[in-house]
């Protein structure tokens, strides 16, 4: 299942910006991105403040050739942060991208790293992005 209207990040202007500026935190099978959102390059029509995070997934044709399989990882990272959404304290664009050769790694490990890079960021509470209590120390 796709990610929910309000946490999609779209934009040809948003996405420059964040391969220009983004933070980058680099796992063996993924880059993670990450921005202070600027409701200012967002197509017109989209609701500035509808969520304290988007996020897009790239998935190259040198990831493969197939779409059927892109698009299959691009849902499993959507399903994922739907079901362990990143808690940032300000607003954030994240970008998510597959490098070459991924496709050898399980999803388990491919959605392991990507708990692991958003810990990383500081942008998941609970351990192993699996769920449970999540809290925050003051």
């Amino acid at each position: 299942m796709a990610l929910p209207q309000q946490h999609r990040l779209k934009g040809r202007r948003v996405f420059d910006r964040l391969y220009r500026q983004g933070r980058r935190y680099q796992g063996p099978g993924l880059l993670l991105r990450v921005l202070a959102a600027d409701p200012s390059l967002l197509p017109p029509g989209t609701p500035p403040t509808a969520s304290p995070w988007r996020c897009g997934i790239v998935v190259s044709t040198k990831v493969s050739k197939l779409a059927v399989r892109r698009n299959r990882l691009r849902r499993l990272f959507h399903d994922h942060l739907r079901r362990h959404p990143p808690t940032p304290d300000q607003p954030l664009w994240l970008l998510i991208t597959l490098k070459p050769g991924c496709l050898e790694r399980s999803e388990d490990q491919l959605l392991g790293e990507c708990a692991q890079l958003l810990r990383q960021a500081g942008l998941l509470l609970d351990p192993g992005g699996q769920g449970g209590e999540q809290t925050r120390d003051q």
